[in-house]
């Protein structure tokens, strides 16, 4: 199955991507350096050198760059900051519905209105949710609330949005905007490496966060491996 991926740090750190083929390709937005193997392409948003924090990303030129190399369904891995108690670090879920409203969106289309309405199309969760259980449970139809980053949000502010949806992060609203305007397929995957601000009584700074990020990252190697072979 053609399939292209959409990650972050985890990756990095991961060697299971360490055999692929690495290229690059110059979109009108800039050039993108991805790696690939058989029918996969993977890219981190953060950049293979050094990582770019949210604000820096060139959402443009990686979603152009999947566009133009032929890929329509994308599956996307996000780190994200739980805004329930019930969903606690080191949990998995998809998101179905997003909201950005501090920041504005981005788009190919700076000089006229195009694109339809924004949506995460989820037309491989389904799959992937019933080859991956039991080893793995995906929460599905959550909400991703997007703030502007790159500092983490302070604890009022995580009192104002807890209401507004069930994780917080800082990327994939703008991947799932530029998608729609393409006619990409969005899939989102996302997992939860601590509570927001606030949360449960926690206190989140970047190292921390780190912390709580590599205590993740042997379930997302299986959560890859996992995928490779569901969607290979």
């Amino acid at each position: 199955m053609k399939v292209a991926f959409i990650s972050g740090t985890s990756i990095v750190n991961s060697d299971l991507f360490a055999s692929w083929a690495v290229r690059s390709i110059v979109t009108p937005y800039g050039e993108v350096t991805y790696k690939t193997k058989g029918d996969h392409v993977l890219i981190n948003r953060h950049g293979y050198g050094f990582p770019l924090p949210p604000h820096s990303i060139n959402y443009r030129a990686n979603i152009r760059a999947l566009a133009d190399l032929g890929y329509t369904d994308i599956v996307s891995l996000n780190s994200v900051g739980s805004l329930k108690p019930e969903l606690s670090p080191g949990t998995l879920v998809s998101c179905a519905d997003y909201v950005g409203l501090q920041q504005g969106p981005q788009t190919f289309y700076d000089h006229e209105l195009k694109g339809g309405a924004p949506r995460i199309a989820n037309n491989l969760i389904p799959l992937i949710r019933e080859k991956l259980s039991p080893e793995f449970t995906i929460h599905p139809d959550k909400v991703y609330v997007q703030m502007r980053g790159p500092r983490f949000e302070t604890k009022a502010e995580i009192r104002i949005i807890k209401s507004w949806g069930d994780v917080v992060g800082m990327t994939a609203a703008h991947e799932a905007d530029l998608c729609s305007e393409l006619g990409l397929r969005y899939n989102s995957l996302a997992i939860i490496d601590n509570y927001a601000n606030g949360l449960e009584g926690t206190e989140i700074d970047f190292g921390k966060f780190k912390d709580l990020v590599k205590e993740n990252q042997a379930k997302v190697n299986r959560l890859f491996a996992r995928l490779l072979e569901v969607l290979g």
